[in-house]
């Protein structure tokens, strides 16, 4: 049985405690973390206990892994963590070129070595500037073929904006996902105010055709999340609630 986490980021415009204590109210077990959580180790490591929570992940940005590995693998053994996701690159820093990309390869296959060898998992986050090919190859393929210890943590709803199935993708690197990012798409035109996101299970994802392509690839832990909700108590307990529903 797969397990259902919350990405905090989701809730960034809300305070820690109410939020925590709004998906402990919601039935969430889990929850996967990002920066803001890492300041205060002891408050955050205390708020999961009270909370009856744990946070088998975290998000970490490529520089803070690459400069400061040793204090990224401080981080995720204080807070129980077994996987450590590089999520994104700025716009200004995205290659364009097929050298570039093979080039940011390599640096994610160099910094993914002290995380290995520290017994945690490495994965990458994918949007769906990965999915735009250059020469007719996609830079997410570029990503895999880098290093076999370069996992994945597949957003779903990136790979469907960018024009590509989910289910293909889920299938083309099955064993290799250490989670996925389970995400909606409102109808085109819809939830503007929410950047065009949906709660899981109220847009247009097609879940009876991805859920056992999840189950098919070995994807154990799925991780709610919506990129700008207007109501976050909303978006967690209708998305809980969908997921469940799988």
């Amino acid at each position: 049985m797969p397990t259902i986490s919350y990405q905090l980021y989701s809730s960034r415009n809300w305070d820690a405690d109410e939020t925590f204590a709004m998906l402990a109210e919601a039935g969430y077990k889990e929850v996967e973390g990002v920066g803001p959580h890492y300041e205060d180790l002891p408050k955050t490591k205390a708020r999961l206990e009270r909370f009856g929570m744990t946070m088998p992940t975290g998000h970490f940005a490529p520089d803070f892994i690459e400069q400061e590995p040793e204090k990224v693998i401080e981080i995720a053994k204080t807070l129980g963590m077994t996987g450590i996701i590089a999520p994104y690159i700025p716009p200004e820093e995205r290659p364009t070129t097929m050298v570039g990309w093979t080039d940011f390869a390599t640096r994610l296959a160099k910094m993914s070595k002290p995380i290995v060898a520290a017994g945690l998992d490495f994965a990458w986050h994918n949007h769906e500037f990965e999915f735009v090919p250059i020469d007719d190859q996609f830079p997410q393929d570029l990503i895999a073929a880098a290093s076999p210890d370069i996992k994945f943590e597949l957003d779903l709803a990136w790979v469907q904006v960018a024009g590509q199935d989910p289910v293909a993708w889920l299938q083309k690197y099955s064993g290799r996902i250490i989670a996925a990012h389970v995400k909606d798409l409102a109808p085109e035109g819809d939830c503007l105010d929410e950047g065009g996101w949906a709660d899981v299970g109220h847009g247009v994802m097609d879940w009876n055709v991805i859920k056992p392509a999840l189950d098919a690839a070995g994807v154990t832990r799925y991780v709610v999340e919506h990129d700008n909700p207007s109501d976050h108590t909303r978006m967690a307990t209708r998305s809980l609630a969908s997921v469940q529903a799988f």
